[in-house]
């Protein structure tokens, strides 16, 4: 198996496209279930963000893989497959490796730096568990992904240097209205990133802030937690007249701010940071109001962190990958090693089969002691070899080793096929 990663993100795509693309988290059990009954596809995780759609995959062949991916992922958007790959980035192998520790590390955020994706892929790992898509591979990478994207905050000042999405937002609302301290604020969704913006908005002292959720109860329990009001749902149209920012991040399918209910409440600034977008489409050009959303913050993203912390994460991410493809290669040899033990084990059978028939006067004794003299030489002549092959596997170019095992002994080792597998495809993600 292969690792292939296939996504779409904030650089790629518009909001609109991200819109049809993200999955909810009702559809992802159903997706990544989807995904690993294609013929080519083994282990699957699924990575769905505002900013961020990617598909992790242990794969038996990069053609193969590849087209079952956009098979899955053109028919839950309804987008063409010609229209699609427009949008598409393709990583295979290293590659893949590179991107998902870089993701993790903030460095292809919208605003680098920010440790909010680290939660997120946490979640799609566990999403991705639970539903049993993700074997040997994909347990291995989403681990190593995750410890590398605490490595890069903890030994960096990347996340220092960022912001989080909704840092960024509020500094373009700052631009709009001037400064936000003591402008009554309502945040509609009280998700990770409904949170993320209640944590965000009280500490650069907006308020009175107030919180609405379809359910209540967690509303409550977010409100609770930073001083806020909880507000009844019923009640949005009443809360958005009291307010000057609003942060909308629900989950839902469809908006849940129209033109009439927006109108009603100017002067308004309105941050819409969920995917697909909580403000309908047809709110443009009312008077005093403004909508900032995913895509107007990629347009214009800046507090980028300083050089010298994204090469020091960049650092860590080059030796991070080259330690998780020791790993790999050394994974890569064990079923020729394997299957060198077996061949050797059956030739000393077949000796000893021969032998029993040669002499028969040997006692089940002879034999016994004869028997255990084979094995434990054959088993001293392979030691180091097999100990040196491993050793060598790990370093760069370490597959040569395996197939000159395979080639010397004539070994039949079940092995994913090789022959189209190709380098990295696509732009940057």
């Amino acid at each position: 198996m292969n690792l292939l990663c296939v996504g779409t993100s904030y650089r790629t795509a518009d909001v609109a496209t991200l819109e049809r693309l993200t999955f909810t988290p009702a559809q992802l059990t159903e997706v990544l279930a989807h995904l690993v009954k294609q013929p080519y596809v083994g282990e699957a995780v699924v990575v769905s963000t505002c900013n961020r759609v990617e598909v992790y995959a242990a794969v038996s062949g990069f053609h193969g893989g590849l087209g079952d991916i956009c098979t899955v992922l053109a028919e839950h958007s309804g987008i063409g497959a010609s229209e699609l790959a427009a949008h598409l980035y393709v990583h295979y192998d290293e590659a893949a490796v590179r991107h998902a520790f870089r993701v993790a590390a903030g460095l292809d955020s919208m605003v680098v730096g920010e440790a909010q994706i680290l939660g997120q892929l946490r979640d799609s790992y566990h999403v991705a568990t639970e539903a049993d898509t993700a074997g040997r591979l994909l347990h291995e990478l989403m681990q190593q992904t995750l410890r590398v994207g605490k490595r890069a905050h903890a030994e960096t000042g990347i996340d220092k240097a960022g912001q989080s999405v909704v840092t960024a937002a509020l500094d373009v609302a700052a631009q709009q209205i001037g400064d936000l301290t003591g402008r009554p604020a309502l945040v509609i969704g009280a998700g990770a990133m409904g949170a993320l913006s209640v944590a965000t908005l009280t500490r650069a002292g907006v308020g009175p802030l107030r919180i609405t959720n379809r359910g209540a109860e967690r509303a409550a329990r977010l409100a609770e937690a930073y001083g806020a009001t909880a507000i009844p749902y019923a009640e949005l149209d009443a809360a958005l007249a009291e307010a000057e920012i609003v942060i909308s991040a629900t989950a839902s399918s469809s908006p849940v701010l129209d033109r009439a209910m927006l109108a009603a409440a100017a002067p308004l600034v309105v941050l819409d940071l969920a995917v697909p977008r909580d403000v309908a489409p047809d709110v443009t050009g009312i008077d005093g109001v403004t909508v900032i959303d995913i895509e107007g913050l990629a347009a214009g993203r800046r507090a980028l962190p300083a050089a010298a912390e994204t090469a020091a994460v960049e650092q860590i991410v080059v030796a991070e990958v080259e330690h998780f493809l020791a790993w790999l290669r050394g994974t890569e040899i064990a079923p020729t090693v394997a299957a060198l033990r077996t061949r050797a084990d059956d030739v000393v059978t077949a000796e000893l089969r021969k032998l029993t028939s040669r002499r028969p006067e040997f006692t089940e004794e002879q034999r016994a002691d004869v028997s255990r003299t084979l094995h434990r030489v054959v088993q001293q002549l392979l030691h180091s070899p097999t100990v040196r092959v491993r050793q060598l596997a790990a370093e760069p170019g370490g597959d040569q080793y395996a197939a000159l095992l395979r080639e010397l002994f004539d070994l039949d080792v079940p092995m994913a096929t090789q022959a189209d597998a190709v380098p990295e495809i696509g732009g940057n993600a």
